[in-house]
């Protein structure tokens, strides 16, 4: 049976916003599994994008406890966060924040050069179908192939946690298929566990699991008998 990657108990979180506060999670108890493709949707505000900060080390619950294997990452100093974040976690978020300045295979090299165990860059690029883009600079690539060297950028060090917020947000539906056929692919040869976070429902159809949040709390969880693959998801 695969193990839990990651686990939350009794997750909140609380931002103070003045004398008001926004209660963005209530109680969450969730894992991520090795190897499976999970896709997290609710609407926007259900407190989706809390929960991935949260997950990826990039923020900390008001209260609850987070465990990335047998680490507890409610307890790690900020030290200690950036190398979970730098060793095991590969992020892709809606926008791209490529380097305008560096080519395909110099953005993607630039966490090469800052992780234990790299994938090449070339190698990582050619994983996502770039292998001819490589010396291409953003401006000279399309929104579409800008997330896939994004993408070859989150799996070159080889992560073994790949959290992707609404990774097809800012894309036409041709481009967020393919995006989500690179995601798909990364899942699929390289076991990376992957939570997908969107609004976009059908794309759930592509998970082995789906969690719903609303209003800050899992609302449903159910599994998929079939998964469909992502060059079939429409919307």
């Amino acid at each position: 049976m695969p193990e839990p990657v990651l686990t939350t108990r009794g997750v909140t979180r609380i931002y103070e916003m003045g004398e008001i506060q926004v209660q963005a999670l209530r109680g969450v108890d969730f894992e991520l599994m090795e190897s499976e493709f999970l896709v997290l949707v609710g609407a926007s505000g259900s407190g989706k994008s809390t929960l991935m900060n949260i997950l990826g080390g990039l923020d900390r619950p008001t209260d609850g406890t987070v465990h990335f294997r047998d680490q507890e990452l409610t307890r790690a100093s900020d030290r200690e966060l950036t190398e979970y974040r730098r060793n095991h976690v590969g992020f892709i978020f809606q926008f791209y924040n490529l380097m305008p300045s560096l080519t395909a295979r110099e953005n993607v090299s630039l966490v090469t050069e800052i992780t234990r165990d790299p994938m090449p860059a070339d190698e990582a690029l050619a994983l996502v179908g770039l292998e001819h883009r490589l010396d291409h600079f953003p401006s000279q690539l399309s929104g579409g192939e800008q997330q896939r060297v994004a993408v070859a950028r989150a799996i070159a060090k080889r992560p073994e946690l790949l959290l992707c917020d609404e990774p097809t947000g800012a894309l036409d539906y041709r481009s967020g298929v393919v995006v989500l056929e690179v995601i798909e692919r990364v899942n699929r040869e390289l076991g990376t566990a992957t939570a997908v976070i969107t609004h976009n429902a059908p794309i759930s159809a592509m998970a082995s699991r789906v969690v719903t949040l609303h209003d800050g709390a899992i609302d449903e969880e159910r599994h998929n008998e079939a998964r469909a693959p992502a060059s079939e998801i429409r919307w």
